[in-house]
């Protein structure tokens, strides 16, 4: 990458204002280990919350809530945030951020579990986005399962879908790295969405659900 992109990509991040109950949930975040999306991601994530409108959106991966937060500050008013993780320590986080967020309780529903057991019971059609960050080995899965789940327009995202920038490196042959390449590439073949792949932080895969009439 050369130095002007670089740059770019730097000032990007820095134009995403993150007021303190963010900026405290980034930092528990990092200390508990859960990753969070960097700030243009996040911003990114309340951008297509709001464009879909989304009235219901449904999260595998709950983190310590700093996507979260952002999708709910994207969602319509009434609308209702289900997030879904393995970890009840990253939930306990999550939902004191939603607290002190001033997030009306009935806006989130957590669930603690593995997404595999939890999402076949989703109702089909129902969801306006469908938001993966969870376990990249079983990220086909979670996108069929995703697919059941969108209603006609609804949109998928791939969060870290450029997978620490090794994903568009051929030589990088990890198992992490060739599932993310693998499932990637498949979203952006699948005739039934109309998808890209947008560069902010660590990538986010965009598909959104056009299924034949």
């Amino acid at each position: 990458m050369n130095n002007s992109k670089a740059l770019s990509w730097d000032w990007t991040e820095s134009q995403v204002f993150e007021d303190a109950v963010m900026v405290a949930a980034r930092a528990a975040a990092v200390e508990m280990g859960a990753s969070p999306v960097s700030p243009a991601t996040g911003a990114a994530l309340r951008m297509l919350a709001a464009a879909c409108g989304a009235k219901a959106v449904f999260e595998i991966g709950t983190g310590a809530g700093v996507s979260g937060l952002y999708l709910l500050a994207g969602m319509s008013e009434n609308g209702v945030l289900t997030t879904i993780d393995s970890e009840s320590e990253f939930q306990a986080a999550a939902r004191s951020a939603f607290r002190v967020a001033t997030q009306k309780s009935n806006r989130t529903r957590l669930i603690n579990g593995h997404a595999l057991e939890v999402l076949p019971r989703m109702a089909k059609a129902a969801y306006d986005m469908v938001v993966i960050d969870g376990d990249v080995r079983e990220i086909s899965s979670y996108i069929e399962q995703a697919t059941r789940m969108l209603r006609p327009g609804g949109m998928v995202v791939i969060v870290h879908s450029l997978w620490m920038d090794q994903v568009g490196d051929p030589a990088r042959r990890e198992m992490e790295t060739t599932q993310m390449r693998g499932a990637v590439t498949s979203l952006l073949g699948d005739e039934r969405f109309i998808s890209n792949v947008l560069t902010c932080g660590d990538g986010l895969a965009v598909g959104v659900y056009c299924p034949p009439e």
